[in-house]
């Protein structure tokens, strides 16, 4: 019995660059595919949002020099390669899936609306929402946050390269301790970088809760959907 029907999925660009550290991981592409697979299977709804730092991200391009608005842009055309490359990788396994876009680009996706998005996930698509909230200054964070609001998501499955959320970094803290419950308040007060600030503020004024995972161990996606407790649940 899964424990969510209807979910929003935030991947992050940079784990789908893999070992290689820049672009896309095919092997771990393949991976992400195949455990999306395994939830639409049991039923799940999903929708999804993946960053674009294995390509190109925005902040970082301004702090080199780049016009702030144009290197966010950038960062949303990355987070559309690697949203086609996800439906790509889900086609070849027979999954069907559908690319929207914050900012108008046919034919390579359909711009997005929440009745296009509910109509595509109620046949049993995936639905890979891309290019962030198509305005500069806001992360794909807050791009995942809005759409799983939007969507009317029953929680924001944050997948990343660590097992949950910390008291520290636990890639640069070894005495760092994790939590398996915390709530919005307990984050924001201790400024603990499970999301920007704005995504968490965002989650938190809707009722949206938020689960933090690692989705680069396979088999963690169904395990969070089979009730397993392998990450930190965030809520109010």
């Amino acid at each position: 019995m899964q424990r969510f029907k209807r979910i929003l999925l935030k991947l992050s660009g940079e784990s789908l660059a893999g070992a290689q550290g820049h672009g896309i991981d095919t092997e771990r592409l393949s991976e992400y595919a195949a455990q999306i697979k395994e939830i639409t299977e049991m039923g799940v709804q999903v929708g999804i949002v993946i960053g674009g730092g294995n390509i190109f991200r925005g902040l970082q391009g301004a702090g080199r020099g780049f016009d702030r608005v144009k290197g966010d842009q950038m960062g949303m055309c990355a987070t559309v390669i690697n949203s086609l490359a996800l439906s790509s990788a889900l086609g070849a396994i027979g999954v069907k899936s559908r690319v929207l876009t914050a900012i108008r680009m046919e034919p390579i996706g359909e711009f997005y609306s929440k009745w296009k998005a509910i109509e595509a996930l109620e046949r049993g698509e995936v639905v890979i929402c891309s290019a962030g909230t198509g305005n500069p200054y806001f992360t794909t964070d807050t791009g995942s946050t809005l759409r799983g609001i939007e969507i009317e998501a029953d929680v924001m499955l944050k997948g990343t390269r660590v097992d949950g959320v910390y008291t520290a970094d636990p890639e640069k803290d070894a005495s760092a301790t994790k939590f398996d419950d915390i709530s919005y308040d307990e984050v924001l007060r201790r400024n603990l970088r499970v999301m920007d600030l704005s995504a968490i503020t965002m989650a938190r004024e809707n009722g949206l809760p938020i689960y933090v995972f690692n989705m680069d161990v396979v088999g963690n996606l169904r395990r969070v959907m089979e009730g397993e407790n392998i990450g930190t649940y965030v809520h109010a």
